[in-house]
């Protein structure tokens, strides 16, 4: 393989629990988002936009919907000779195969693939957050500040710091702590989960980690505790656009809602800085005599004969006459029956929202499928797949999962088939 300066290293292997059901078939990489994206897009576009054309993208949970959808990186020009996106599974080495113990352990697996490239530096990225980065103004920083390491950071609300990884750095921005979800935080610079190590040095480091029984394998809670307690040189480099986690149900239908109510912060259709998607072939979308559709992103596909307001849809949606959607999102091949009402509901794959039901943050009290635990604000989520029940009620924070034992008289789901 031919030398590179940058290689990035995607790790897009994690299960995404705390989005339930939306999680229970793909990787939260995988999840679409904002009407014709998906999570992993954002990471990819900006490696490419940022000139980095080396890309390993770490998949190891339900990888099959991932691993189809980048192949070989068509859609984000990372189909190259000497260079593109590789998709990089946990594998047999030595006699044994191993799951990805932490995201460092990930990278530790792939250091064959780092040596065949010999870069300079890689840029390690988190493959489930929501934002716009030039990874190039990075390690310009990182190469002036001649550090070993550099950590992007973001200014978070005092209040929230203590959720997130932070870090203490001096006046010239050299860390010198970092702390994970600290109870009494010294500083609201909480690291993004986007590094830039220079390779010599994260090589050493990963193979110390490895070697220790007691590591967690982590970046955050053993990587760079270890290069400071080695007197190795690392750098906060401070981020100041939109960035959103969207590792929770809450947070990604709010992200979802931004892309209507913040276009200045995050602006889709920026030329300057796309963000390239693999999409379906689809006839464009139809909106109907009658129809209404106020506040709302839709794309190929979609055809609305009911009223979708303050929405997001994504391809091959249908609204029948009659129904009503209101502040949702719906992920491809939903179709809303006649007469239904849903609002504040994030709808999977292909399901069936029957005649007359009523979902969302509307509907008072609580059911069988009420889940305060990952469901709040009012949302409701469904899995994909499902035929709900002609007249069903759901009330706010459902989660209607398939396998929830429902007895039979309290049962909404009429049938499930595969998507």
């Amino acid at each position: 393989m031919a030398k590179a300066d940058v290689v990035a290293m995607i790790l897009a292997g994690g299960q995404g629990s705390r989005l339930g059901v939306l999680t229970k078939k793909i990787a939260k990489p995988a999840v679409p988002f904002g009407s014709r994206y998906r999570i992993i897009d954002f990471p990819l576009s900006n490696c490419v936009n940022s000139g980095i054309e080396i890309v390993g993208v770490l998949s190891q949970y339900q990888p099959l919907a991932l691993n189809t959808y980048v192949g070989n990186g068509h859609p984000w020009d990372l189909d190259r000779n000497n260079a593109g996106a590789y998709i990089l599974p946990p594998f047999q080495r030595n006699g044994s195969s191993d799951w990805y113990k932490g995201t460092a352990n990930a990278i530790y697996q792939n250091r064959d693939f780092l040596d065949d490239y010999n870069p300079k530096y890689v840029v390690i990225l988190s493959g489930d957050h929501i934002y716009k980065m030039d990874y190039s103004a990075m390690l310009k920083a990182h190469i002036e500040k001649e550090a070993d390491a550099t950590i992007a950071v973001y200014e978070v609300p005092w209040e929230e710091a203590p959720r997130f990884g932070i870090l203490n750095t001096k006046e010239d921005d050299t860390i010198e702590e970092f702390v994970e979800k600290p109870a009494e935080p010294k500083s609201n610079l909480a690291s993004m989960g986007v590094y830039i190590f220079t390779w010599d040095v994260l090589r050493e480091a990963l193979i110390a980690d490895e070697a220790d029984p007691n590591s967690n394998n982590d970046f955050g809670k053993n990587i760079v505790p270890m290069l400071l307690a080695g007197g190795k040189k690392l750098c906060a480099y401070r981020f100041s656009g939109y960035w959103k986690d969207v590792g929770t149900i809450s947070s990604l239908w709010e992200t979802n809602m931004d892309i209507l109510d913040k276009p200045e912060e995050i602006n889709l259709v920026d030329r300057s800085w796309k963000i390239f998607s693999r999409n379906p072939v689809k006839p464009s979308h139809f909106i109907g005599q009658g129809a209404r559709v106020k506040d709302s992103a839709l794309t190929d596909g979609c055809r609305i004969y009911g009223d979708v307001e303050h929405s997001v849809l994504s391809n091959s949606v249908i609204v029948e006459r009659g129904a009503v959607v209101k502040d949702c999102v719906l992920l491809p091949g939903v179709v809303v029956k006649e007469g239904a009402h849903i609002e504040r509901c994030i709808v999977d794959f292909g399901t069936i929202i029957g005649k007359d039901c009523k979902a969302g943050s509307f509907v008072e009290g609580e059911g069988p499928y009420t889940n305060k635990k990952l469901c709040s604000e009012g949302i409701c989520v469904f899995e994909r797949g499902l035929k709900i029940k002609d007249g069903a009620v759901i009330p706010a924070n459902s989660m209607v999962d398939v396998d929830v034992e429902v007895p039979e008289d309290q049962a909404i789901i009429e049938s499930t088939f595969r998507v």
